[in-house]
């Protein structure tokens, strides 16, 4: 037992090197903070659009909304009650219209992809929701919208 009475047995790393491994680490810490902050997804590219519809959602008397398709003018539906999510939704995207003095005339667009995610996109601020990250009972809700309304 040689080596007992001597302590310095563990493995010494400059300071140097402790110090570029912190400067490393908050370097990509940055770089993540700065790709979330700029509103780019880290995520695979979206598919492309299969199908678009371009809906106006209207706020009706006891809070149900009123969705009617932009380019016919047919209600697609009326959401009462459950839609607490998609109500909360077009309140993000009417909050950044409102921040920028767009009124409400212009219609958003739900995208449907290749890949079966849909797209929340408001044409006039560029803003987006990736409806299905917000979950599958989120999505339903979006996913009636996609239909085509029965006159």
């Amino acid at each position: 037992m040689a080596h007992s009475h001597h302590h310095h047995d563990a493995i010494h790393v400059p300071a140097a090197a402790i110090r570029l491994l912190g400067l490393l680490l908050l370097v990509s810490l940055a770089a993540v903070a700065v790709v979330r902050w700029s509103g780019v997804e880290i995520r695979e590219p979206d598919a492309p659009s299969v199908d678009v519809r371009r809906l106006h959602f209207r706020d009706m008397a006891g809070g149900a909304i009123e969705v009617r398709d932009a380019d016919s003018g047919q209600r697609v539906d009326t959401i009462v009650g459950e839609a607490g999510f998609l109500r909360g939704a077009l309140r993000v995207l009417s909050h950044d219209r409102a921040r920028r003095q767009i009124g409400e005339a212009e219609p958003f667009e739900l995208h449907r992809r290749q890949d079966g995610r849909l797209t929340l996109l408001d044409p006039k601020t560029g803003m987006r929701l990736d409806i299905e990250s917000f979950g599958p009972q989120h999505a339903a809700s979006f996913v009636r919208l996609m239909r085509t309304p029965t006159p």
